[in-house]
């Protein structure tokens, strides 16, 4: 006779994966959240993809392509420490509030003039100035506002769907941009972004937040300066985010020359960009999908070198295809090296910090992913008028694998320390001391 036992245990250890997988959106807060935002950023990267046809379309300057991505995001860069203070001191949720509506705001105000056919050079870099000022403030309170939806038990398991709700939009975002752009033209896509604002906006209102009230100790000046002390102290978590800052300034500047790679290397169009764009969302998507359903950090630091180093060899061979299928093929593997990455560096920088210091940390954490970003974009626009796009794509790439390699020569020099700061936090996900290494 058949042992039974087996075959229905199968059923019961897939459920206990998914329900691992899944186990933030058990809290209803961290369930309006993942839905708003997932339509949100759908949106937001429809009005990505499009605005960068949009430039190219324009001007065919791959400079101003450079230029529009840095006045984007080097607000985030100069403005999100004060971002930071502000997300420690008062209530989050009316914080997101109010930058997701002032988003909204400029998403229909692009809209309008592009529909209008009044659009000018010079409303994309005041729009997008102005985007960048609200994502200085929205970007380290949303970190930060995490462990306020889900707790500390569920906290890393959360910043893992956090990334895949990302990197899903990201495929379906740019897909629907390409069809859009190609059939009826830009503005279609920023009216789409700006409505999509009120789904986040709705669910973030209708969320049970209990406020914790802070100390207002100090100025906010001090305050600002204790975050940066803290990190400057903290050998981990510097050193993650001095990784997270190389590659936000050589390796995510390729989504910047993308218009330049579907257009002259691939002989495509809009579609063709949209295309590229949703097959690095793809990678994405899977490794943030494999760390939610991971339990614990173990190891994570390692996952870390990994990436780094893997990125830097995709970018190498993606900078020297000149066939789409292969080009996106190889940006399969770009986007899940960048994403494993990135949010490896988030989930471990957050499982050691004291929530005291979690916004102004996180505003650290802001201004290496998000607000380095623009003057890799300026340095990729600027060596791309001098070298062309493959040749900067391809530098840096190598640059990403030089950085893997140092972080690995330290990586045995922190890991005790991380060790005991990850145990002292109780961000273990229950696995005994010795496991919760670096």
């Amino acid at each position: 006779m058949p042992d039974s036992s087996n075959n229905s245990a199968l059923p019961d250890a897939s459920k206990g994966r998914i329900s691992t997988t899944f186990r933030a959106l058990r809290h209803r807060n961290f369930r309006l959240f993942f839905a708003g935002q997932f339509i949100s950023l759908t949106g937001t990267w429809m009005q990505t993809v499009a605005q960068s046809w949009l430039v190219y379309r324009l001007t065919g300057s791959v400079v101003l392509l450079g230029l529009i991505g840095f006045a984007s995001q080097i607000p985030v860069f100069i403005l999100s420490p004060i971002g930071g203070a502000v997300a420690d001191r008062f209530e989050r949720r009316k914080i997101l509030i109010a930058t997701q509506s002032t988003a909204m705001l400029f998403a229909f105000v692009l809209a309008v003039l592009t529909l209008t056919g009044r659009v000018e050079i010079w409303h994309l870099f005041v729009i997008a100035v102005g985007f960048g000022v609200a994502n200085a403030f929205d970007i380290p309170t949303r970190q930060a506002f995490s462990v306020d939806m889900v707790g500390k038990e569920d906290l890393i398991n959360a910043i893992a769907l956090n990334s895949s709700m990302f990197n899903g939009a990201r495929i379906v975002g740019p897909a629907i941009a390409g069809i859009l752009v190609a059939a009826v033209g830009e503005g279609w896509c920023f009216f789409g972004n700006a409505v999509s604002y009120l789904a986040v906006i709705a669910g973030i209102m209708m969320m049970r937040i209990t406020h914790v009230q802070r100390p207002k100790i100090g100025s906010t000046i001090s305050r600002i300066a204790e975050g940066f002390l803290y990190v400057h102290r903290t050998a981990p978590v510097r050193e993650l985010l001095l990784m997270l800052g190389l590659v936000s300034l050589m390796g995510m500047p390729y989504a910047v020359l993308m218009p330049i790679f579907a257009d002259k290397y691939l002989r495509g169009d809009a579609s063709t960009l949209g295309f590229l764009m949703g097959a690095s969302g793809l990678g994405a998507l899977v490794a943030a999908l494999m760390l939610a359903s991971r339990r614990h950090v173990f190891g994570l630091g390692r996952w870390v070198i990994w990436a780094c180093g893997g990125l830097g060899v995709s970018l190498i061979l993606f900078s020297v295809s000149r066939n789409v299928y292969l080009s996106a093929a190889l940006l399969v593997p770009v986007g899940f090296s960048m994403m494993t990455q990135m949010s490896s560096s988030n989930t471990l920088v957050q499982a050691m910090i004291p929530d005291e210091l979690r916004g102004r940390v996180m505003s650290v954490y802001s201004m290496m992913f998000m607000g380095l970003a623009p003057v890799g974009a300026l340095t990729a626009g600027a060596l791309a008028g001098y070298l062309g796009a493959a040749y900067t794509v391809a530098i840096g790439g190598i640059v990403c694998i030089m950085g893997a390699a140092i972080f690995g020569y330290r990586l045995t020099r922190m890991r005790g320390e991380a060790r005991a700061m990850i145990v002292s936090m109780q961000m273990t996900g229950g696995e005994p001391a010795s496991k919760a290494a670096f």
